[in-house]
């Protein structure tokens, strides 16, 4: 990776002169992710006061082919994805989140973006082969190229050190997240806020505009 970023930098201005306007074709090992999911027994297990707090829910999460993406010579292809939460048999919002998962196929890096509408925002990073069928990213708190950002009193009460996912395709074509986050409550106790959820087909992908207009 290195040694690729260090020719990136030999020209940073000039972009790519043979990208494919097919994202789906070129999302290596994020190609199976693409499309509607739903999943129904998802386990969230979180901090309150009295202790951990174990919550089932179901989840409504979309990711769809966005056109490749330059920074001068860095090429990524993505998703852009919407992830809804509910317990089972509400309607009230338990969790939203927005973002991209993004590819880098010179590198085999794997970027997760993620905002959430409590004032959060975070990069996690990865790297895996074109085929990987598992893959982990991390985001951790200082550091500007793979880092969190929280409100004030988040930063406070609930600071978050680490946020770690594992993302595994199965076989029959479901796939699963397993989502660890380390935080720091208020009183420097620390408490592992866990998330896990296996998911379900309900939707192909929609090809992203440029690939839309060339085919």
């Amino acid at each position: 990776m290195t040694d690729i970023y260090g020719r990136y930098l030999a020209d940073i201005f000039t972009e790519p002169s043979n990208v494919d306007p097919d994202t789906l074709a070129n999302l290596g090992p994020l190609r199976p992710m693409a499309g509607a999911w739903r999943g129904e027994k998802g386990v969230d297990v979180n901090p309150k006061a009295e202790g951990p707090e174990t919550q089932i829910f179901v989840e409504r999460l979309e990711l769809q082919p966005i056109d490749p993406q330059t920074n001068g010579p860095q090429l990524f292809y993505g998703l852009r994805y919407h992830q809804h939460v509910v317990k089972p048999g509400e309607v009230e919002t338990y969790h939203d989140q927005i973002g991209y998962w993004l590819w880098e196929p010179a590198t085999g890096v794997i970027l997760q973006t993620l905002a959430i509408p409590r004032g959060q925002i975070a990069m996690a990073v990865g790297k895996a082969t074109p085929d990987a069928r598992e893959f982990e990213l991390v985001a951790s708190r200082g550091l500007t190229t793979s880092g969190i950002c929280s409100n004030p009193f988040l930063e406070s009460a609930f600071r978050t050190d680490e946020y770690r996912i594992r993302v595994k395709i199965n076989d029959d074509g479901t796939w699963s997240y397993d989502e660890t986050t380390r935080l720091m409550l208020k009183g420097e106790k620390l408490f592992e806020h866990t998330d896990k959820s296996m998911l379900f087909k309900i939707g192909e992908p929609t090809p992203n505009p440029l690939a839309a207009r060339k085919f």
